[in-house]
C-alpha cells in the first residue's frame, strides 16, 4: 500500500474538522434546551448527548496528541504516511459511506456513553465542541512537523494498544464526522421541534 500524501491527508482532515465546526455553529448554537435534548426514539442520543460523547473523546485524544507531538524525537516528516493494518481497520470502521451514510453501528464504551454516564454531559456541549474542534485544527497544524508513522498514540479503551499518529488522527476525525452526520439526521427529522 502506497499510503497517503502526508500534506494532503492533513489538509483533508483539517477540512473535515472545519466543516464540522461550521455546521455546528450554523445549525446548533442557537438551539434551545428542548431541541438539544430531543430524541428521535427513547434509546437514541440527543444532539446534546452526541456532542458530549465527542467532547469526552476530545478530552482524551487531544491531550494525548499534544503530549506526543511536543515530546517526540521523530521530527523527520515523511512525504507519505502508511497506515498500519490495525489503524486502517479502526478508521475505516468509522468512515462514512459514499452517500454520507453510517455503514456500521457500534456501541460506545460505557465511560464514553452519555446515556449511561450522565457526568459526560456538561453545561454547554455545543460551545465546548466548537472550542475542542478549533484545538484539533491547531493539533493538525502541529502534526505537520512530526513523523505520522513513528509517533504512537495509546487508544482510549486500552493501555496497551497504540496507533500511529496518522491512523489515530483519521480515527478521531472520521468518528467526529460520523457523529456530526448523526446530528444532521436529527435536525432533518420531520418531528424535530421547531421551537426552543
Amino acid at each position: 500500500m502506497k499510503g497517503f500524501n502526508t500534506e494532503e491527508l492533513i489538509e483533508n482532515l483539517s477540512q473535515i474538522t472545519q466543516n464540522n465546526i461550521d455546521l455546528i455553529q450554523k445549525k446548533c448554537i442557537h438551539l434551545g434546551e428542548n431541541q438539544l435534548q430531543w430524541k428521535v426514539k427513547s434509546d437514541n442520543w440527543s444532539i446534546s448527548e452526541v456532542l458530549s460523547h465527542l467532547n469526552s473523546y476530545s478530552a482524551y485524544y487531544h491531550k494525548s496528541f499534544q503530549e506526543r507531538i511536543s515530546k517526540t524525537k521523530f521530527k523527520s516528516v515523511k512525504e507519505n504516511f502508511i497506515p498500519s493494518p490495525l489503524g486502517k481497520s479502526a478508521w475505516k470502521s468509522m468512515r462514512l459511506g459514499r452517500a454520507n451514510n453510517i455503514k456500521r453501528k457500534f456501541k460506545a464504551p460505557k465511560n464514553y456513553n452519555p446515556s449511561l454516564n450522565a457526568k459526560l454531559i456538561g453545561d454547554d456541549p455545543v460551545n465546548l465542541f466548537i472550542n475542542e474542534q478549533q484545538d484539533l485544527l491547531t493539533i493538525l497544524e502541529s502534526s505537520k512537523s512530526v513523523n505520522l508513522k513513528k509517533v504512537k498514540i495509546k487508544i482510549s479503551i486500552s493501555k496497551i494498544v497504540r496507533l500511529r499518529l496518522g491512523d489515530a488522527l483519521m480515527f478521531v476525525i472520521y468518528h467526529n464526522e460520523r457523529h456530526v452526520q448523526q446530528i444532521k439526521n436529527i435536525l432533518a427529522h420531520p418531528n424535530f421541534p421547531k421551537k426552543k
